[in-house]
């Protein structure tokens, strides 16, 4: 389309009409006033919609305490291990538990800057603007990440519990680590590159990669500390003996009973001595950690996606390009299917006691503080008088809402006819945001803003646990679908 600059331009007329229109409509003046002074999500927020998302529901899991990914994009690692975490408490009857996610972001960090310097050197002859180049140099070493990048993780290096690699600074606010690593990973490209020009080998390069590597465990040793090889673990259960309601221990029971000797009434009176069985391990390994406590298999989860995509066919299973951590581990994996599969494999899982990590667009229609996930809550379109009809498909394709924050789903509440109208989501944003660190969800902003969730193969149907055997499609890096979540 040819059009001279004044065609282009706004014209001063049209801002006069639009200022008119604007000042004489009692709702946008009122609109105005509310959204000046309190800020958009405030002013938008529907107290009808939030008393029709109460914080009940029908299915429920215990789970510990609430974990805090502070000012770093670990969000996929923390919702990965609230996954574990709930199974190995419930496993060893603990009362709380929580792996250090340091442990695993060292490695990651590790991980992603070999496989960057392992995919440049797959890229030579691209040019450093083609957009598979671009694609590959955009974040060398970011934080964010899926849950097939965690396993891979979990398959080589295993877990530890936080006591044996606790938080740093630079794990908690991760943004000055990244940024030095990731410059000094683009330095490294550029002079592998130069050297290819120049005519060194394959082994010559890979050498350099080598020696490049051991300046980047300097930068993360220094940043986050080296990881243990292995450490002591100490844990006590959860005490099985009941307590009333004031928290003292129950009385005798053995009261009238003709068996004396069968009564366990008759002991030393109690001390303020911790008799909780104890669980001990000295000098044992991450991996050997992770194949003794936790009662899971990494492996043993699929990716789900419901991306309703011309271009992405549901009941297919992909492939993205490019998207690994660790080299030797494959790119990510999704098998897209309809929103009706997509989500009876949720309420399968939850209804059998497991939790789900999944991922969405956490910044739609979303009240941080609050804790809501809701069109109905968030009425920007009331706000601006304007509505905002994009479907799901829309979202993807233009860009809009990706996912770009993992969570994980503890709860589920169902309506008298089955079906689901709300959702339990814990998140890692700490104890302060939402109610306590958990938010809820309503149903149609599942359906709309919910694009990825990590099911367990017992959970899949036939159809869709077939498709596991299916060749993948491969897709590019910079295909809409989601972004490494942070």
């Amino acid at each position: 389309m040819t059009t001279d600059a004044s065609a282009r331009a706004i014209k001063p007329e049209l801002l006069r009409t639009y200022t008119e229109d604007f000042n004489k409509d009692r709702a946008n003046l009122i609109a105005a006033d509310a959204a000046v002074s309190a800020g958009v999500l405030k002013a938008a927020t529907d107290y009808r919609g939030v008393r029709a998302l109460p914080r009940d529901f029908s299915i429920e899991l215990k789970q510990g305490s609430i974990t805090n990914q502070e000012r770093s994009g670990r969000c996929w690692m923390f919702a990965s291990l609230n996954t574990l975490r709930y199974e190995l408490m419930h496993r060893w009857n603990l009362e709380d538990f929580e792996f250090s996610e340091t442990y695993l972001f060292f490695w990651d960090a590790m991980e992603k800057s070999n496989t960057y310097l392992e995919n440049v050197l797959r890229t030579l002859d691209e040019a450093t603007d083609s957009r598979l180049f671009e694609a590959i140099n955009w974040g060398p070493s970011d934080d964010g990440g899926w849950w097939q990048m965690f396993a891979a993780l979990v398959n080589k290096y295993g877990l530890v519990p936080k006591s044996a690699y606790p938080e740093s600074e630079n794990s908690r606010n991760s943004d000055d680590f990244k940024q030095y690593l990731n410059s000094k990973l683009r330095e490294f490209a550029a002079e592998l590159r130069r050297r290819s020009v120049a005519g060194a080998s394959e082994d010559e390069l890979r050498a350099l990669k080598d020696e490049y590597m051991g300046t980047v465990y300097r930068i993360c040793a220094v940043a986050l500390g080296e990881p243990p090889e292995k450490f002591d673990f100490f844990a006590r259960t959860k005490d099985d003996a009941e307590a009333d309601a004031d928290g003292k221990a129950e009385s005798c029971k053995c009261e009238g009973k003709s068996d004396a000797k069968a009564c366990k009434c008759d002991k030393e009176p109690k001390t303020g001595k911790d008799e909780r069985t104890q669980i001990r391990e000295i000098g044992i390994t991450p991996l050997e950690f992770y194949k003794k406590y936790v009662p899971v298999d990494v492996n043993d989860f699929v990716t789900l996606a419901n991306a309703p995509l011309k271009n992405r066919p549901f009941n297919q299973r992909y492939r993205i390009r490019f998207s690994a951590n660790v080299a030797e581990a494959g790119d990510m994996e999704f098998i897209n299917v309809p929103l009706d599969v997509f989500k009876k494999a949720a309420l399968d899982q939850l209804t059998a006691g497991h939790p789900i990590w999944f991922a969405c667009d956490c910044t739609q229609f979303a009240l941080r503080k609050d804790g809501f996930f809701d069109q109905s809550v968030v009425r920007v379109d009331q706000l601006f008088g304007t509505e905002f009809a994009g479907d799901k498909a829309h979202g993807l394709e233009y860009g809009d809402s990706p996912s770009n924050h993992a969570m994980t789903f503890t709860g589920v509440n169902l309506g008298e006819d089955g079906k689901p109208n709300r959702w339990k989501v814990e998140n890692s944003w700490g104890k302060d945001a939402g109610k306590d660190g958990y938010y809820v969800m309503s149903d149609a902003w599942f359906d709309r803003y919910v694009t990825e969730l990590i099911i367990r193969k017992e959970y899949l149907d036939d159809a869709t646990r077939a498709l596991l055997a299916a060749e993948p499609v491969e897709l590019d890096p910079w295909q809409p679908l989601t972004r490494r979540c942070r």
